[in-house]
Formats: structure tokens, C-alpha cells, sequence
């Protein structure tokens, strides 16, 4: 891979980085490589040219470009806008963080990489480095575990401070990798059995932090989701308890049954979705009663009634407000 890369770039600015040149370091087989250079797409065209490979944007956003070659192998080729110094900045760990020219000589590793390597360090580039990305807090564990290297103080800071990032969309994917390093517990979570029951990202967080989860900087839609779940109490499979179960939790009524370890009243949940009036028995402007809340609980009686199934008219709705609040109007 790495003598097709060589002569189809000859003469041009190329730059081999990240894993490839940790991996040679290290003295491990290649079967990944990362070229960066100002023309990606060319040099990635070129090189499937002569490879027999399969080109195609990997990143059309930042125009990087892979070639799919056998056995799994690829070569990925980067763009180079300006100095090769720029582009190491932008990466995560120091060890991914060091070049060499493609054509041979001396590597380039401004943060001090290979001491890195030789020490069996994992050392962030930055202090932004999981704000820009979270998932390399995926990555951080992957590379403990694979490499067998051990953060250094700083970056285990670092973890520890962008954990609340698990509420990202990728945020189940780090849950995982968060508990493998020892964290979820000192956050305040942990991993049951309720985690796999459904599949949602929202949901996989709620299972694993519960009410903990408002230490964390979550969105208002988030906290009243996890506040559905973490204070839904089982029903009994009954129109009753099932309506005053909707009521509470809808419209995650079947995650909160799947929170609880109830997914077997789901058909109830979903009977009494597609069962339910499209319109109610009465208005509040129905009953004469003053502006208060004794009005909303009056009509969620009456529909709780209606969904038990011991009032279905109008006019029995009538006769059960008349009887639970005194005066209302006979017209209508």
C-alpha cells in the first residue's frame, strides 16, 4: 500500500498521518492508511487506478476520500489545506498526532507523540478535543484497551468533564465505553438489565442514570421524558389503571412499560391509542363552573370513566358532573 502511495504521489506534498504512523511506530502490521495532501480527491482516483481499488468520498462536508481495497484494507486521503503543524492540531491523542512526508524522512510531532508511545501514554491534543467530538471518548477507551496504554491525568479529567456528552445522539455508543473505564458509577449511573429493552438513545440514558440525570446540562424535552419514566408506576392490566398510566406518561407510554419491565401490557397501551374518541364527552364550557381546576378535573374523571367504560353518552357525562360538582347547564 504504502509503495503504490509513494509512486502515485511522486513529487507532490503528501503527508502519511494518524494510526499508520502510530501503528509503525508500535511495529504493527498496516492494514489502514491516512495520507494527507492538497488534493485528496485525485490522489485518491489515482491511487484506485493503479491499485485496482474503489474510490469514493468518505466526507463529502470535508472532502476526505477512500480506497476500498482487499481483504478490508484502505487508504484514506485527506485534505491539506495549509501546514501539516495545522492539520496534527485538529487531531485527538498525541499519538495519532504525528507525520512523516510519504517520500521518507524524519517525523513531525509537535505534541510530543512518540514519548508518548514509548511511555505507554494516552494524552489529548487539547482541552477541546471531546467537545469537538464526543465520540472520541469512544475512542479513548478503544485505544486504552487495544494499544494497552492508560490516560494520563489530565485527559481522565478531560473524560471525566465531557461524560454529560453521553446525552448526544452517540450517547448510547459512550455508555458502554464510560462504564469499561470506571466512570458511569461516579456520575451517578449504572447498567441494569432495563438498558437493552428499548432501543432509543433518550431512553438508554434514563436507564442508566434515573433521576441522576438532572446533574447533567439536558435539554427541557429530556428531563420531562426521564421524569415520564423514572416516576411511571406498573399498572394493572386493566382500561382503568391503563388510562391513568397513559395519562401519566404518554406520549412514552410503551418506553415507560419497557423502563418498569411491563412490555407485556404494550398491546394494552397500543388498544387504547387506537380505541380513544377523537372527541371529548364535554367541554368546559359546558359546565357552569368558574374558571378554576376544578373544571380539569372534572372532565378527567369523566374520561377516565369513559375509558373504563361506565360512561359512553353525553348525557351520562352530564349526570356524573351534575353528580360530583352541583349546578351545570342543561342545554347543549
Amino acid at each position: 500500500m504504502l509503495e503504490t502511495a509513494q509512486e502515485v504521489l511522486a513529487g507532490e506534498e503528501a503527508w502519511v498521518v494518524g494510526g499508520a504512523v502510530r501503528d509503525e511506530l508500535l511495529g504493527r502490521e498496516l492494514i489502514d492508511l491516512d495520507i494527507a495532501t492538497p488534493e485528496p480527491e485525485g490522489a485518491a482516483r489515482a491511487y484506485a487506478k493503479r491499485s485496482g481499488g474503489a474510490p469514493f468520498p468518505l466526507s463529502e462536508r470535508h472532502g476526505a476520500w477512500r480506497v476500498a481495497l482487499e481483504e478490508g484494507r484502505t487508504v484514506d486521503f485527506t485534505p491539506l489545506p495549509g501546514a501539516i503543524e495545522d492539520d496534527l492540531a485538529t487531531r485527538d491523542f498525541t499519538i495519532n498526532a504525528i507525520a512523516r512526508p510519504l517520500a521518507g524522512g524524519e517525523p513531525v510531532d509537535p505534541f510530543g507523540g512518540q514519548a508518548d508511545l514509548e511511555e505507554r501514554r494516552l494524552r489529548a491534543v487539547g482541552d477541546t478535543v471531546f467537545s469537538d467530538d464526543p465520540l472520541r471518548l469512544l475512542r479513548a477507551v478503544r485505544l486504552e484497551d487495544e494499544l494497552d496504554l492508560r490516560l494520563d491525568e489530565e485527559t481522565e479529567r478531560l473524560v471525566r468533564e465531557h461524560a454529560s456528552l453521553v446525552s448526544e445522539p452517540a450517547g448510547e455508543r459512550i455508555l458502554a465505553e464510560l462504564w469499561r473505564l470506571s466512570l458511569l458509577q461516579p456520575l451517578g449511573g449504572r447498567i441494569e438489565d432495563r438498558l437493552d429493552r428499548w432501543d432509543a438513545s433518550d431512553y438508554r440514558l434514563v436507564a442508566v442514570f434515573g433521576e441522576e440525570l438532572r446533574r447533567f446540562p439536558i435539554s427541557n424535552g429530556l428531563g420531562r421524558y426521564a421524569r415520564a419514566l423514572v416516576r411511571a408506576q406498573r399498572p394493572e392490566d386493566d382500561p382503568r389503571s391503563i388510562h391513568r398510566f397513559r395519562r401519566a406518561t404518554e406520549p412514552w407510554a410503551l418506553e415507560a412499560l419497557a423502563f418498569l419491565g411491563a412490555s407485556e401490557l404494550a398491546p394494552a397501551i397500543e388498544q387504547a391509542r387506537n380505541s380513544e374518541p377523537a372527541e371529548p364527552l364535554l367541554r368546559g364550557d359546558e359546565l357552569e363552573l368558574p374558571p378554576g381546576p376544578e373544571i380539569g378535573r372534572l372532565l378527567a374523571e369523566i374520561e377516565e370513566e369513559r375509558a373504563a367504560g361506565t360512561i359512553a353518552t353525553k348525557e351520562e357525562a352530564l349526570d356524573y358532573a351534575r353528580r360530583h360538582s352541583g349546578a351545570v347547564r342543561e342545554d347543549g
